[in-house]
């Protein structure tokens, strides 16, 4: 039996950075069941907008937070009505603050989607609830994301009652390099999940982007 490491752990201060950045040995249990709130509220009111990632930083009176989109404009709103009004909610359901701290978000835009592994299963999540074939998603989205300029390799993986079908399975394709061996290489990975009325269909996506040698 191999052992099995998350990609992105795996190359943690290497190729990748922590998604909550602070440091308090008073208050990281506050601080963590916080940053879990805050995603989870992000997650059910933009989750689809194209976010791939909401990355929290803490200073001494004040959090930024930065989230990651596809769709930028759809969260800023006209005006930046949309960030003003995400912001209130989020100190009034989840911070819970009493001016003792500033809220800052910053939405910073993805230019190209089928770049992210986060993304391009959230893209393969919304197709397999369409009840499109599943042997159609998964060669729909590998030709996508082997197209997009800088991918070198990648995978798509499903699992579990695909199309319905009363036995759960799991079926994969691959196209390109993937080193997953080595923690110089740059590998975007990412999983999510489909809910249809037949079950809950598992997906996972690895891109590689080639080799650091910094």
């Amino acid at each position: 039996m191999s052992h099995r490491v998350h990609p992105k752990s795996y190359r943690i201060k290497e190729l990748a950075d922590w998604d909550s950045r602070w440091f308090d040995k008073k208050k990281t249990p506050q601080y963590l069941e916080e940053d879990f709130k805050i995603r989870e509220f992000l997650k059910k009111k933009l989750g689809k907008l194209g976010v791939e990632k909401v990355e929290i930083e803490r200073f001494p009176g004040k959090i930024i937070i930065i989230i990651s989109s596809a769709r930028p404009g759809l969260i800023i709103g006209r005006g930046g009505g949309g960030v003003e009004e995400l912001k209130k909610e989020l100190e009034k359901e989840v911070l819970k603050t009493k001016g003792n701290q500033e809220l800052k978000i910053d939405i910073r835009e993805i230019k190209d989607p089928w770049s992210s592994a986060t993304l391009s299963a959230q893209w393969m999540a919304q197709q397999i609830e369409k009840r499109v074939p599943h042997r159609r998603v998964l060669k729909q989205a590998l030709e996508k994301i082997t197209a997009a300029r800088g991918n070198k390799g990648a995978r798509v993986e499903l699992a579990g009652r695909l199309d319905g079908k009363e036995i759960a399975r799991r079926e994969w394709l691959k196209k390109g390099n993937l080193p997953r061996q080595t923690i110089r290489a740059d590998i975007d990975y990412a999983r999510d999940r489909a809910y249809c009325t037949y079950g809950v269909i598992g997906i996972k996506v690895w891109i590689y982007k080639g080799e650091h040698f910094d």
